[in-house]
Formats: C-alpha cells, structure tokens, sequence
C-alpha cells in the first residue's frame, strides 16, 4: 500500500524507506533534527522553510511499512484525543499470530499470553482486558476463547480475546486512550477499533492480495498452512464497489514444561506421616491400620536421624499470622507434575462489504464479518498427587519424609519422600469460538455545513465447549525426590518406570478413600453467547467557521447466556475395566519431554487414550440431562440509552498559536435483567436434583463529562490535555443471579446481580514533538482515581443474609441462620493509578547516505504505578483484613522497540517488546499474599524481498530468543507454579497482487 505525504512546493521524490536501525539516541543528537516542515493543517499564510533549488512541485512518496506508520502518525496527529493506530500492511507485515501481538507495538499497551503462548488479550496503560472496549466496525463486540485453568478459563462475556481473529481479515486499529463524548461509554483503559477494508478505499478498480504461509515451530515440530486472499471491485465509474477477503490456518502447538497447580504450607492437608521417635505419631496409631512403624498398611514410617531431623524441621517453620500452628511456615508444591500440552487450531474469517456512493455527498456501505477458531487441546501430565490430598484419600499424612531442604523462608529445595501416590492424568479440551456481525453505516452531508452519520448492526459471540474429559490412573505408595538444583523449576524423580502402564492402577476406589483412577467430564458441553444489537444516530453541524456541535444518540443490547448441561451420572460413572480390557490396551506413550523441557522429564509416560477409554466404556452415547442435572442456565439482558452533546472548536487561525479541542457530556440510562436457574443436588427430591429460578433487575443512571485540548505553540509540537470522568461495566457473568450451594460443607459461590460499575476520574497531559516528516517524540502523562473497584471478596455470614431461598437447604440438616463461607463479587475501595509514556518514531531521512536513508526506528516505554486496596478477610459481613497491592494485571514497566530497513526491494524488521512482572490473583493462597506472571521478554522479525512489483516473498520468526514463561506465587518467596517452553516459530509465505 502506498501512502502520499505532502511536504513543500519544492520537495523531492523519495521511494520505499523502512528499516533495520540503530539506536534512536543517536539520531536525536543529529542536527538535522533542528529542521522543521509545515504540516498539512498549518495555516496557508505561514512562512514555508527554506528549500533547496528545485524544479516543479512535488511531493515525498513513500510506501510500504513506512507508508503505513506515516499515516498512523498523521491520523494521530489531527485527533483531539489521545489516539495510537496501525494501518494498511503494516497490521500483516509483522510475524503475528493475531491483532494482540500487532498491538505490542502500540505505547501502553502489554500483551496477555494464554496457552502455547500465544497472545490472547491486552491491558492498555496498566489496565486490563476487562477495562477495554473493542469495536469492530463501529460496533461494540466480545469475543472469548477457552483456556486451561493456570490462565483463568475463561472470561465472562464482556472482555475480548483477540486470538479468536485472523489478523489479516483486517486492514487498521486503532487505540483511543483518552475518551470524548461521542465514543460510547464502558472503557477505563481504551477503546479498540478495529476495522475491515472497503472497496472504495482501495487505489484500483480490481484488486487481487493472496498470500500463502507455511509456519515451522521448534517444539511441535510441525509445518502448517497459513493463507488469505482479498478481491475488490468497483464499477460504475467508482460509485460502488465490493470487497471480500478470507484468512485461514491451521496450527499445532506444543507447550513442555512444569507445574505445581498451587503451593501450600504443609499443615493444610493434615501434615507428613511422623517417623519412628516422633513425639506425636501422625496418622495416631489406630487409624486405617496406621501403627507405630507404618503410616498405612505397606507403607513404612520413616526412621533414622535425618528423617527425624526433616519431620521437625517443617513441624518448626510457623507463619506469623499462624504462629501455633506447626508446619505453617513450611511449602510445598500441591501437585507437582511435568506438563505437555498439545493444541490443533484452525482458525477462518472472512469480511464481505458493499458500498455504495451515489453521489459526492452520500456514503452508505453493509459490512459482514465471521470468524470461527475451533481448537482441541490435549494436556497430560505426570504428577505426585498425594501433596493434594487430606486424609480422606490417605494423602499427604501417609506420606514420609525421607530428607529435606529448607530455604529461609520455608519453601523446599530439595527432598525424597516414599508413599507417594503418583498419578498420570490427562484433559481433553475442544472448543469453538464463533463471531458473526452485520452492519449498515450511513453518512449524509445534507449541507456543507451539516452531516449525519448512522449505524445499525447485530453481532453474536458464542464460545461452545464440546468436551472437556479428565481422565487419570494411579499408582499408589511410591518413592519420589524433588530437587530445584539451583534452577526455577525442579527435577522430579518417581523411583518407577512410569512408561509401563502395568505400573498404574485404574479401579473403582478403595473403602477407605484410595483412589486408583477414574474419569469425569466437566461441565461439558456447554456454550457462552453473547448477542449485541447497536443503532446509533450522529449529527454534526458546523455552527460557525471555528466551531461544530455534535449531537447523538444510541441504543445498546447485550444478550447474555451462560449453559452447562450434565451428564445423567448412571452413564457415567467411574467403573473398573470391563471384561478382557487392560491397561496396555488403553494407553499411549506421552514422549519427547526430557529432550525438549529437560529437568530429568522421563523420556516418555504411559497415559490412558481418551478416545480408546471413551469407547471401552461406551461414553459417546451418555445421555446428557440439561439444567436440571447441570450447573445451570443464567441470563443477562443489559441495554444502555444514551446521549451526548458535543462541542468541538478550531482556534487555528485566530491565535498566536493554534489552539482546538473538544468539551461535552454524555447521558446514559442502563437498565439490567438477570435470572438463573441454580440446580441443587438434595437427598429430598425423587430424582436426586432440584432448583429455583431466581431473578433480579434495576437501572441506573450516569452522566459522563469529558473535555480535550490541544494547544500547537509552533508547528511541530502540540500539547494534549485531557480530563474525564468514565465507567466500565462488571463482566456480564458476574451479574447473574446465580450460586452453587454446599449445604454440608457450608460453602457458597454467589454472583452478584448488584454490582456497580468501575467509575473512575481520569487526567491526562501530553507532549507531541513532529520534528520531521514521519517522525515523533512525545512524552504522556496519565493518572486515574478510582473510586469503585470490583473484588471477589471471601465473607462468612449466615446463609438467610444471602437472599437464596431456604428451599435450597432442604434435606441437608443445615438451619438458615448457620454460617456459610461465600465466595462473591463485590464493589470495594479503588486507589490511584500513574503512569508516564515516552515514545519515538524516527526514519532516517535526514541522513545524507542514500543507504542509511532507508533506516528507521520505534521505541515505547511506559511506566505505571497504582495502589489498589483488597479485601482479603470477612467475618460476618465486616471486613477483617485488607492489603494494598498494584492493579492486578499491571506492569510496572513495559517496552517496545522496532529497527527497520526497506528499499524498493528489500525489508527488514526486528522487534523487541518487554513486560514487567504484573499480578494475576490478591490474595493467592493461605500464606502467600499474590500470584505473580514474571517478567518476558519477546524479539520477532520479518524479511521480505519483491521479486517482481507484484510477487513478494517472505520470510519470518517469532519468540527467536525461546522465551519461556513463569508464573509464581508470594512475593517474597517466589515459588515457580508454571513455567513452560513454547520455543520458536518460522515462517515462509509469498504474496501476488494484481
């Protein structure tokens, strides 16, 4: 794509620049810097500089990457707000998975990776995906995409997972920082637009793009297609055209690497069995035929000095908010385990546009757009299984201590255990993710002086789980040693061959709760949708030469369905293996992970064949039940009113410097239903399960203020200022009405149909310097104050407090006045939130060599701090305990940074995009304070050669330094839960274009 930058009367003609650079600093001291150009927008009777002797007027044409940053910057440059785009090629350009990892290049914006490391969601200026708006076309959309339980599931039905989207169905983005108020509301941290090419857009007439990839990736091993196409056409002399494009890939990742699923302090699952000589004997002497020498039948007490000395030393190490409680102080990995997860994705989209101009003055144009990724997801693991388990299970008190090491605050380093049960497990995932829209977008001028745009559209999200099956056999009472050796994840031994299936068991459990494998599905199938409905009105009328007021109104639909079905439990029921059926039958070998993770991963691992196990017991023909033996079906139905009147002024001509903005108020009226239908298991009712429907509705109202200006004291710096009060709504799931009950245990997870929205007041100033053509330093800063933050908060309080009817408490010997611990969404003191933004955008065309002419760089950095207050603690509804942390999800730091080179035939970039460590859970576990994703650090690149004007190759690589990523938890202690390996992806394609 070819951008036209005007410069001067007397300019001269200038091909293809994009580059490989050097360091930006370096270019800042070059004296060319000093060199000024008019802008386009300047006035016409400014001085033009001084130009060397030249002949006729021309003008700077440039293209390609260049091209397309030059008409982001310009885009940014005559906005009132604080606007950061990515436009034309230079959103397919880079080796991107999807618009997520586009985006990393955009100041304040981080990337959020889910499984195989892909990019999935962004936080914007420290605030996280569910603080972020994104319209696609115009329209407010949601898109979700499943997830593994280490990076939150799911999220639910607000927020927006951009790795459900092929990159190349789109051709710009846009991230508006600061708001305005005619760009609806529900935004703390941005606004994404996200738009589709148009036929009339395009510079020919026909237009043929096709390009075909093949991706190669270190750990999977695999080669996989990657391909899209585009075709436009105009007619009649260019007053309609239409364009369709169409992307399509197939991916398997693979991901190797280390988990512990949580750390926990050693009294949580009752202790280690005590060794011979201990003062207490644990298990006590009687119980499931414990004795003075043996924890459990088979399974001997430690002896000897070291045992000893190791048993004490957890019995010694206290926390100090547990003082008495011995073993308090002393972690553990609950379950650790190598993992290897195996994803194959297909993901399509496609856009379809018609548009239509009849005339100079109307513009009217009906948008499609589908994207469908279907991904199945295989994990396995191998894992001690018995750090996880009480005594009920003959856990973690059946298991002893053979030798151990301590670090200084408790966390293990090194030990060996015996009777240890060791476990193989595995998860089947497969998911869909499907969006669909339509829009119609109308623009009129009735006058040169009044213009109306109108929009109307529909959209549906819907996430379906097809299966999600677990499965697993164990083997019981085994050695096991664990040993960091001085890295970030440790060696696990199991002292057997865990390749020999014959090694395991897979039974129904024994009497006295030993489990020996089994199977479960979850929750599955079950689907997430989301259905929208938009229909907007714009009015713009240019009152006087110097200013415009707007005025507009629009109605938003939200329809929210969350279902889970059942299986009925006759059919599903873990058994022992049918007749003539064995273990060697059902497995599989997982193998590859000691080569490709190393720690001492075993070269392989026998695990069961779902789909071998699937048919041995007949489960593709168990019949599902619906609600009534579900988790039940929930609904929000949320529509937003709103209106604004809008003031925007252009002082350009009439000061001594240029001064324009935009002040003015949105209104907006939200009215909320929700209901749930919660299905209770109850010994009462016939069929073992009964429920109520519950509902709840309410309105309320906000008034949304907002103001920018922008002040251009000389041509080349503007100075931005903006202040605004805004809102984003809880995540639509949150709102319903709908709980899961334990009445023996006296447990409850409720959502909370109640909650208010974040509101915040939000200040921002910034410094624009355009120095050159196509070139930027500008330095931003931003602050929120947050007055009202959403907190799953836990509370203990008696069960009628909670307003679930008493009938869910039937045959459970519960009274309604008992006390229950409930886990709920609730709204909580906010904080403040800082943050400085520095950013540079620098081609070197000053430089005098017509080699390093072709260069250029981009660099980001962008600093934030907040301090946020959670809740921690409850008791009868009053709050007991509380901690000040950053915005979960917040890098304190984050960076950016692009070399480039092109020329007429040649390309090349490298990036380099690094985040800090952020928060993803306050508080973690009893005795760790947070869950902490560490730092990463990600270097891309991209080589293209034009073999002729319309034939291109290409060449790519993603992750080239194999970062992996860690996640920890306690701040202070820094335990690894979850560290893998995703390794390095290549890619080679060719693009024609005719």
């Amino acid at each position: 794509m070819t951008g036209m930058i005007p410069i001067s009367s007397n300019s001269v003609r200038l091909r293809g620049s994009s580059a490989l650079a050097l360091i930006a600093t370096l270019v800042v001291a070059a004296p060319a810097f000093s060199q000024t150009v008019a802008p386009a927008a300047a006035p016409a009777d400014a001085a033009a500089p001084a130009a060397p002797a030249a002949t006729d007027a021309q003008e700077i044409v440039v293209s390609g990457f260049r091209a397309s940053l030059d008409s982001a910057l310009s885009q940014k440059r005559t906005e009132t707000a604080a606007i950061d785009s990515i436009v034309a090629e230079d959103l397919g350009k880079f080796p991107d998975s999807n618009l997520a990892e586009s985006m990393q290049r955009i100041p304040g914006v981080a990337l959020a990776r889910g499984d195989g490391g892909e990019g999935k969601n962004i936080s914007v200026r420290g605030l996280g995906a569910g603080f972020t708006r994104v319209r696609i076309n115009g329209m407010e959309g949601t898109a979700q995409a499943g997830a593994s339980d280490i990076y939150g599931a799911q999220n639910n039905g607000r927020s927006f997972d951009f790795n459900v989207f092929p990159t190349e169905i789109f051709n710009g983005l846009s991230v508006r920082k600061t708001p305005s108020a005619d760009v609806e509301e529900g935004s703390l941290g941005a606004t994404v637009d996200l738009t589709a090419p148009k036929p009339l857009a395009q510079k020919k007439d026909f237009v043929v793009s096709a390009t075909a990839k093949g991706l190669y990736n270190t750990v999977s091993k695999d080669v996989n297609p990657r391909g899209s196409l585009l075709v436009s056409k105009k007619f009649g002399d260019g007053r309609w055209g239409i364009l369709g494009s169409l992307a399509y890939q197939e991916r398997n990742i693979r991901e190797v690497g280390y988990s512990a699923v949580d750390i926990l302090s050693s009294n949580t699952n009752g202790g280690f069995c005590s060794p011979v000589g201990a003062a207490t004997a644990v298990p006590a002497i009687g119980s499931k035929g414990a004795t003075a020498t043996l924890c459990y039948p088979g399974d001997p007490r430690a002896s000897g000095a070291t045992a000893l000395a190791a048993y004490n030393a957890v019995l010694a190490a206290r926390r100090a908010d547990a003082p008495n409680t011995p073993g308090s102080g002393a972690f553990f990995p609950r379950i650790p385990r190598y993992l290897n997860s195996e994803q194959k994705q297909t993901r399509i989209g496609g856009t379809a546009t018609l548009q239509f101009q009849p005339d100079d003055q109307t513009d009217m144009s009906i948008d499609l757009l589908y994207s469908r990724f279907h991904v199945v997801r295989r994990d396995n693991y191998i894992e001690a299984i018995s750090f996880g388990r009480s005594a009920s299970n003959n856990g973690m008190p059946d298991t002893a201590i053979q030798s151990l090491t301590l670090n200084s605050l408790g966390s293990v380093q090194d030990a060996s255990y015996t009777g240890v049960d060791v476990r193989s497990e595995g998860l089947v995932d497969n998911f869909v993710s499907t969006f669909k829209q339509a829009n119609f977008n109308f623009k009129h001028d009735f006058t040169d002086k009044l213009e109306m745009t109108a929009l109307v559209g529909v959209n549906k999200s819907r996430l379906q789980t097809k299966q999600r099956f677990q499965y697993y056999m164990d083997a019981i009472d085994k050695p096991f040693t664990f040993n960091y050796n001085g890295n970030s994840t440790p060696d696990l031994g199991f002292g057997f061959d865990v390749s020999n299936p014959t090694n395991f068991n897979y039974a129904a459990g024994l009497a006295d709760g030993t489990v020996l494998g089994g199977f479960g599905f979850q929750g599955a199938p079950r689907y997430n949708q989301t259905k929208g409905m938009t229909g907007e009105v714009n009015l713009n009328w240019k009152a006087f030469d110097i200013f415009t007021v707007k005025a507009g109104g629009q109605f938003r639909r939200a329809d929210f369905t969350s279902l889970s079905t059942g299986y009925y439990t006759a059919d599903i029921t873990t058994k022992n293996l049918p007749a003539g059926v064995t273990l060697s039958s059902l497995s599989m070998q997982i193998d590859g992970v000691n080569d490709l993770w190393g720690h001492s991963a075993p070269a392989s691992w026998a695990s069961l064949d779902p789909e071998k196990l699937i048919s041995a017991y007949s489960l593709d023909q168990a019949r599902t039940c619906g609600v009534s033996c579900g988790t039940g079906l929930s609904q929000v139905l949320e529509e937003e009113t709103s209106g604004y009147l809008m003031g925007t002024f252009d002082l350009q001509d009439r000061l001594p410097i240029g001064v324009r903005g935009d002040f003015g108020v949105r209104f907006v009226h939200t009215y909320q239903f929700s209901s749930a239908f919660n299905p209770v298991a109850l010994a009462s009712s016939p069929t073992g399960v009964t429920g109520v429907f519950t509902s709840a509705n309410r309105t309320y109202d906000n008034w949304l203020p907002s103001a920018n200006i922008v002040f251009e004291p000389m041509r080349s710096l503007l100075l931005r200022f903006s202040a605004s009060k805004v809102i984003a709504r809880p995540e639509l799931a949150a709102l319903t009405p709908s709980s899961t009950i334990n009445a023996v245990t006296r447990t409850a997870s409720v959502q909370n149909p109640n909650l208010k929205p974040i509101s915040a007041k939000t200040f921002d100033a910034a410094a624009e310097w355009y120095f050159r053509p196509g070139s930027l330093l500008s330095v931003a800063y931003f602050h929120k104050n947050i007055s009202t933050f959403i907190q799953t908060v836990p509370q203990v309080v008696p069960f009628n407090t909670l307003g679930l009817p008493e009938a869910l408490l039937a045959g459970s010997n519960t009274g309604a006045n008992e006390l229950f611990t409930v886990s709920a969404p609730s709204n909580t003191p906010g904080g403040k939130l800082n943050g400085v933004e520095v950013n540079a955008q620098v081609p070197f065309t000053f430089l005098a060599s017509p080699f390093l002419k072709n260069f250029g760089v981009l660099a980001n950095y962008t600093r934030v701090t907040s301090k946020i207050s959670y809740i921690t603690a409850t008791s009868n509804g009053a709050v007991t305990a509380t901690t000040e942390a950053a915005l979960l999800g917040l890098s304190k730091n984050t960076a950016s940074g692009t070399a480039y080179y092109e020329d007429k035939k040649f390309s090349l970039r490298g990036t380099i995009n690094y985040r800090d460590p952020f928060l993803r859970g306050v508080p973690a576990s009893p005795g760790s304070d947070v869950q902490v994703n560490d730092s990463t650090i990600y270097v891309d690149a991209s080589a293209s050669y034009n073999i002729t004007e319309n034939v291109k190759v290409l060449i790519e690589g993603s992750n080239l330094t194999d970062e992996q990523n860690r996640i920890y938890i306690d701040s202070n202690r820094k335990d690894t839960l979850f560290q893998t390996r995703i390794g390095r992806t290549i890619t080679l394609g060719v693009t024609v274009q005719l």
